[in-house]
């Protein structure tokens, strides 16, 4: 017989058990917003994190004069601009996420609806726009006093609402643009030259009304091919011999995904990198029906897509899986997270992309975990306060957070009287892996250093602490390579799993896991990445590293 004291006793040992316990990412309570500056001086219309902390963030010129002026009485002086030829604001910035500052660039030529990626070294090179600007390569260093460098006249084309893609020698691929149907390279060499190959597929994409094909979703697949996707189908592309390689089924139901139709899309991470049959997964969410841009013009605001589109595209024989998104959604931005999951985030429910073409802001983010079973992948997040409509972007920070900026779906800066006034606030959304009561299931990161240069293929080891006590079999580590972001589309963003292939305790709460480096440029091009170690699915904070 029990003591009666121990009746009592019993339930308070249970509660403290239960209270010592670490939480279940599943309790996760759907993340947080906070407001980082209520006024950055431009639109956030394309977003870039380098490998120094710091957010390059662009907006077009031709809006007029911007809400930040440029350093030391500089002027942007320009007889081809079409708005104000004399100019001194500034239509570029430089955000330092640890001081939670901005410093204002130069730009010269008109950026509006361009590309970019970075090169090797760390260099954000910068393409195309629109006027002056379309055929312009600008190029970013990163260091605490660099500005902006231009070359006139550094493309063969001119490349409007471009994709660009970093290949595994180095170089960028440079595909489409509006009326370009074709590509082309950069930096030129003699080989290339000036050089642009036709790329018939974006002839056949391209919907007579609204296009529907342009900044075309663009990944390098695991065979080395390019997966190029326009409008509502795709391609596997050899572009070296500029050749088709395959070509896949149509999605289900037809729609466009591309602007204006705009949806999103993301090569979800890859895995068991070791193995010599790797598979490669694409996920489309979101866009417009066909017919909802002329639709739009015409004052009929149509609802958005609620489906996404999943397949393998290394399957011998692939096929589109079609899923159910919690709402309908366009101009919507997805972002790879550290741990592997994929925030959809930004965007409308009506309409399409374009200036006043969207109707009914989706404010509460989308979080799908692709390892769930179909049906429960989606999970809603807790809304912001701030609708992004045309010409927001999102990237993921090396904290964890994702950094969200942008939305101006009027021709120039318009606060008064308006629907979606032009937005300059800049907010981050913190997933739940963020929350203070995960912290002792967080990993930190005590070696190697970061900007650590990785070779292909070696044997990296990764020092790290965790408080609680650690689960074996829930530790990875992860590399991500930091997109260019704009028009709801994240160019070259790249999500790498490295399985632990060993893994000591060194210590009190120390541990060491050895992984493999990617092995070649194929599987990670060469340049800058942030690692990651994910106990639990929560990630530690990045380090970063450099891949030769």
């Amino acid at each position: 017989m029990i003591p009666s004291l121990s009746l009592h006793i019993i339930p308070l040992l249970i509660l403290h058990i239960l209270l010592l316990a670490p939480p279940s990412p599943a309790e996760a309570r759907n993340g947080q917003w906070q407001l980082l500056q209520e006024n950055i001086g431009i639109v956030g219309m394309h977003m870039q994190l380098l490998h120094n902390d710091r957010v390059i963030i662009l907006d077009r010129t031709d809006f007029g004069f911007s809400n930040i002026t440029l350093a030391d009485g500089r002027c942007r002086k320009n007889p081809n601009e079409m708005v104000v030829k004399t100019d001194c604001t500034a239509h570029s910035i430089e955000y330092d996420v640890a001081a939670n500052k901005v410093r204002a660039l130069f730009v010269q030529t008109n950026v509006w609806c361009s590309s970019g990626s970075v090169s090797p070294d760390g260099t954000l090179v910068q393409t195309g726009g629109f006027n002056d600007g379309d055929r312009t390569v600008r190029t970013f260093t990163p260091c605490r006093t660099c500005d902006w460098r231009e070359v006139n006249n550094g493309l063969s084309a001119r490349r409007w609402y471009a994709t660009n893609h970093i290949l595994p020698d180095g170089r960028q691929i440079i595909i489409g643009g509006r009326r370009q149907f074709n590509y082309e390279f950069y930096p030129k060499t003699e080989t290339t030259a000036m050089n642009t190959y036709s790329l018939p597929f974006l002839v056949q994409t391209n919907d007579a009304s609204a296009e529907n094909n342009l900044y075309p979703f663009v990944f390098l697949n695991v065979d080395g091919n390019l997966f190029i996707f326009a409008n509502n189908r795709a391609i596997l592309f050899d572009y070296n011999k500029n050749r088709v390689v395959r070509t896949y089924p149509q999605i289900p139901g037809g729609d466009p995904r591309c602007y204006p139709s705009t949806g999103s899309a993301v090569l979800l991470p890859l895995k068991n990198l070791r193995e010599s049959n790797l598979e490669a997964e694409v996920l489309i969410c979101g866009g417009a029906p066909r017919g909802a841009y002329p639709d739009t013009l015409s004052g009929r605001f149509t609802g958005a897509l609620k489906t996404c589109a999943r397949i393998k595209i290394t399957d011998p024989k692939p096929s589109w899986v079609m899923e159910t998104m919690p709402g309908a959604r366009v101009m919507n931005d997805m972002v790879l997270l550290p741990n592997g999951d994929v925030l959809i985030i930004n965007g409308a429910s009506e309409g399409t992309a374009g200036w006043e073409l969207g109707r009914d802001p989706v404010l509460s983010p989308f979080l799908y975990k692709p390892n769930n079973r179909i049906g429960l992948r989606f999970e809603v997040q807790n809304p912001s306060d701030i609708p992004r409509m045309y010409h927001a972007s999102a990237i993921v920070l090396r904290d964890g957070r994702v950094l969200v900026s942008g939305s101006n779906p009027h021709a120039c800066y318009n606060f008064t009287n308006v629907m979606f006034p032009t937005e300059l606030r800049l907010e981050a959304f913190s997933p739940s892996y963020l929350e203070p009561r995960f912290s002792i299931l967080r990993p930190t990161i005590v070696s190697p250093s970061s900007q650590t240069i990785v070779k292909y293929g070696e044997t990296l080891k990764v020092g790290f602490e965790v408080t609680a006590s650690l689960s074996k079999d829930s530790v990875s580590v992860t590399m991500l390579a930091p997109p260019f972001a704009t028009h709801s589309f994240s160019m070259n963003q790249r999500l790498l799993v490295l399985e632990a292939q060993d893994l000591s305790k060194v210590g009190k709460s120390t541990y060491e896991v050895e992984v493999t480096a990617p092995g070649s440029g194929v599987l990670a091009p060469p340049g800058f990445y942030l690692l990651f170690v994910v106990h639990q699915e929560i990630p530690s904070h990045g380090i970063w590293v450099r891949m030769v």
